[in-house]
């Protein structure tokens, strides 16, 4: 078998489901599997999946949430693939995608790792498509707002390029290297293990290389970013990550980086509860409350998305002036919709499917 698909869910049951659509559409004409890690989702994402896809995927239903990273091991010892993709359930693949990377990676050897560039919901190509290694000098660099060397900007957009960490929304791994260097560290719950494995696949002889293939990733719909827990566990992997690699380090290189660390996670734990605080107070994004929608697609498409818009009270407006722009996914292919989104950089995302009757942004799910 050529490729292996793994993908880890918590409850994001329609992204999911966009997200194994794409992979077939990308797949087509490989051998290949999808293997799905169902962590203890509590939005009936298990049956959901039953229900729509069978046993044209291999579904794991853990008993309780056990993280990126062992979720991702569990499937990973079941695969079959010469390569393994990870890839992120709030994610879409352009058509090309899979087999540019693929296509590449039989063409080097050496490489154990490639990512793609990514646009995040908003049609902007995501900066942590290419990343460099967080040394203690970069992270400091990066803690005080320097972020041009953790970004690789140096790099071209337009062709392949050596890089140092390989973003786990889509993490493309020879299996022969995970042979040699072993699996994804599972004393990170979520983050920062790739970055760790990134930099394993390094230390082992071998290359990570960003590819110019195209998909989207909604960054981080999978994940609660206003909860404390993701703050606590975002900023914890950053110290094992440290602790790591670099805690045989002088105590006075260790100690401002450590500091550091403390210091952002305390900013963002602030800013965590003045967020919560307006919302509880009924303060909303004025970006949010003065969302508009433009829906573009077949005849039956439109008039079903301008029916959702009047049952949920949405706006609707002109292509040119909507903030939101809506793509029929039955009309629309994924490499288009990214053509589109990249047209119209600044202004959100949404896809609709006729046979779901769901409207997917970056931000909600309507239907």
């Amino acid at each position: 078998m050529k490729l292996s698909v793994i993908i880890v869910n918590y409850n994001v049951r329609y992204y999911l489901e966009q997200c194994i659509y794409s992979v077939r559409r990308a797949a087509e004409g490989i051998d290949y599997e999808i293997l799905v890690v169902d962590n203890h989702s509590s939005d009936g994402s298990v049956q959901y999946l039953k229900e729509h896809f069978g046993d044209s995927i291999t579904l794991i239903d853990s008993n309780h949430n056990l993280g990126f990273a062992k979720a991702n091991n569990i499937a990973i010892r079941q695969s079959k693939g010469e390569y393994v993709l990870l890839l992120n359930p709030d994610t879409f693949v352009g058509e090309n995608c899979i087999r540019q990377v693929l296509e590449f990676m039989d063409a080097h050897p050496k490489s154990g790792g490639a990512g793609v560039m990514m646009y995040d919901g908003n049609g902007n190509v995501a900066r942590e498509s290419r990343r460099g290694l967080p040394t203690p000098y970069v992270s400091f660099l990066k803690m005080l707002g320097f972020t041009k060397r953790y970004y690789m900007s140096h790099l071209s957009w337009d062709q392949p390029e050596r890089i140092e960490v390989v973003s786990g929304a889509f993490m493309m791994l020879r299996r022969s290297v995970l042979d040699k260097i072993g699996l994804l560290d599972e004393d990170f719950f979520m983050y920062g293990e790739d970055i760790d494995l990134s930099y394993r696949i390094l230390k082992a002889g071998f290359e990570n290389w960003y590819i110019p293939a195209r998909i989207v990733h909604y960054k981080g719909e999978s994940t609660q970013k206003t909860s404390f827990r993701y703050v606590h566990v975002f900023y914890q992997a950053m110290l094992i990550f440290f602790r790591k690699h670099y805690g045989h380090l002088t105590f006075l290189v260790t100690l401002p980086i450590k500091v550091a660390i403390y210091f952002r996670a305390f900013i963002a734990l602030i800013q965590m509860l003045s967020s919560r605080t307006h919302k509880y107070l009924g303060f909303f994004p004025k970006s949010m409350a003065n969302m508009t929608y433009h829906f573009k697609g077949r005849k039956k498409m439109v008039t079903e998305c301008k029916a959702i818009a009047l049952r949920k009270g949405l706006t609707t407006a002109k292509e040119s002036q909507a903030s939101c722009i809506v793509y029929d996914m039955s009309s629309y292919s994924f490499e288009d919709v990214i053509t589109e989104a990249a047209k119209h950089s600044g202004r959100k995302l949404g896809t609709y499917r006729v046979k779901s009757h769901i409207i997917i942004t970056p931000q909600e799910i309507i239907g």
